[in-house]
């Protein structure tokens, strides 16, 4: 790195010719806490589903199977 050039923690390189190194670095600290980090993805191992899930309600059954006959 030479003159104004400076690396974040992030691995971001700025290179700016005639500013001064230390707002150059505080620019950089400033843009490396707020720039958002990736996360780790979500699993996918099922655990999260509940294993009833919404078994013998009335709504599970289809709608033609649910109506009632007009009594007669």
């Amino acid at each position: 790195m030479t003159g104004t050039e400076t690396a974040g923690r992030s691995g971001l390189r700025v290179e700016v010719p005639g500013a001064d190194p230390v707002i150059v670095a505080v620019i950089t600290a400033a843009v490396d806490e707020v720039w958002p980090r990736p996360s780790a993805p979500a699993s996918d191992d099922g655990a999260s589903i509940p294993a009833w899930r919404f078994s013998g309600r009335w709504w599970s059954r289809p709608a033609t199977v649910r109506r009632d006959r007009p009594l007669t």
